[in-house]
């Protein structure tokens, strides 16, 4: 595998994991790091849409933490898989919702970073994907767990990237109708 082929995202090829940003676990994240990750996790949804990528949404244990946060739901097609599971992997469905889109490349966002996250995307590197987390848009109730989190999915082989820069490997080029509408999201 090239470095292109692990380090760039291609709309053709990339998937969007939102991982349980669901209202109850939200009151326990510190807000003005939640506030960013709502903005940029709303960006990618809205680049997702724009650029046709599919979009697969996970609910953990919701009788417990509630439901995907209101503003975020309102863009992700499709219900939420609720699952029991830290791993989203260890949920047939989401296994099952993934392999259907034929796509190799997953983008992750989501919480928490240590838990949640970071067991989906070993899940996800051991069974061949190509993981990229957007460190901007996935958090942890403590900065440590996030950090510890971020550390070992890079040691695992994820690539860790920000939200402009997922935005701009999947747009390519500049000048577009595309490029015109999304940029405005990260200005």
């Amino acid at each position: 595998m090239g470095i292109k082929d692990m380090f760039f995202l291609d709309r053709n090829k990339a998937v969007l994991a939102v991982i349980d940003i669901q209202e109850k676990l939200c009151r326990a994240m510190d807000p003005g790091v939640l506030e960013a990750l709502t903005a940029n996790t709303t960006t990618l949804l809205e680049a997702a849409k724009e650029l046709g990528l599919p979009v697969i949404a996970t609910e953990q244990y919701v009788k417990g933490l509630g439901e995907t946060l209101p503003v975020l739901k309102g863009r992700i097609p499709g219900a939420a898989l609720e699952k029991m599971t830290f791993s989203c992997c260890g949920d047939d469905r989401f296994v099952t919702a993934l392999k259907a889109t034929g796509r190799t490349q997953v983008i992750i966002t989501g919480m928490e970073a240590h838990v949640c996250v970071l067991q989906t995307v070993l899940e996800l590197l051991d069974a061949g994907f190509i993981v990229h987390v957007v460190r901007d848009a996935v958090m942890s109730r403590h900065t440590r767990n996030w950090k510890t989190g971020l550390s070992v999915m890079a040691a695992a082989g994820a690539v860790i990237t920000s939200t402009e820069a997922a935005l701009f490997q999947l747009l390519k080029v500049a000048g577009t109708d595309e490029f015109r509408k999304l940029s405005k999201l990260v200005r």
